[in-house]
């Protein structure tokens, strides 16, 4: 009679904690409210930049104003990655988001699974890094600005590449577990 209670007693613990670990998930809510805080940041400074832009249009050069506009394009990708990391994210670790029937729900929401997500992320930074890049050849270009050194420069294609890189062998590291999972 002992051993079938130890055993109870066993179960009913094994269940409470696993109850206690399901429902800790709910701990990363706050931290996606974060990121909605940050993205009304985002939008802040987005619209702090547009406002200088507007400010100084007729001042500026072509190239200040494209540079300045390169930088709203970025602010735009970054608050892109937020949305997909706070949707995805709470839809995979925390709970469903039930807007099914909203006309405006994204398609993709509710289809990203963690390696999607992955390859989601991984491109964004491409893309973010690809603007910073272009925006940093540009500031080169004008003769007016202080010019980064062919080491800075260095060091910007070189973090571009390995973004690349990276996004790259996510991508095959996610078709190899694909093709794992079909044996």
């Amino acid at each position: 009679m002992a051993l079938i209670d130890l055993i109870f007693r066993v179960e009913k613990m094994e269940r409470i904690l696993e109850t206690l670990m399901f429902r800790s998930r709910w701990l990363l809510a706050p931290m996606y409210l974060g990121l909605v805080g940050g993205l009304v940041v985002l939008l802040i400074k987005f619209g702090q930049e547009f406002l200088h832009i507007i400010m100084h249009i007729f001042d500026a050069s072509e190239r200040e104003v494209v540079l300045s506009i390169l930088a709203l394009v970025d602010m735009t990708l970054i608050a892109n990655l937020l949305i997909m990391v706070i949707f995805s994210g709470y839809e995979n670790f925390v709970s469903k988001i039930d807007v099914a029937n909203h006309e405006d729900r994204p398609e993709w929401m509710g289809k990203v699974d963690y390696s999607g997500l992955k390859l989601k992320l991984i491109g964004s930074i491409v893309a973010i890094s690809s603007i910073d890049l272009l925006r940093a050849f540009m500031h080169q270009a004008d003769p007016s600005a202080a010019p980064l050194s062919n080491e800075q420069m260095a060091w910007m294609v070189g973090i571009h590449v390995t973004f690349i890189v990276s996004g790259v062998l996510f991508a095959l590291m996610d078709k190899l577990a694909a093709n794992t999972h079909k044996h």
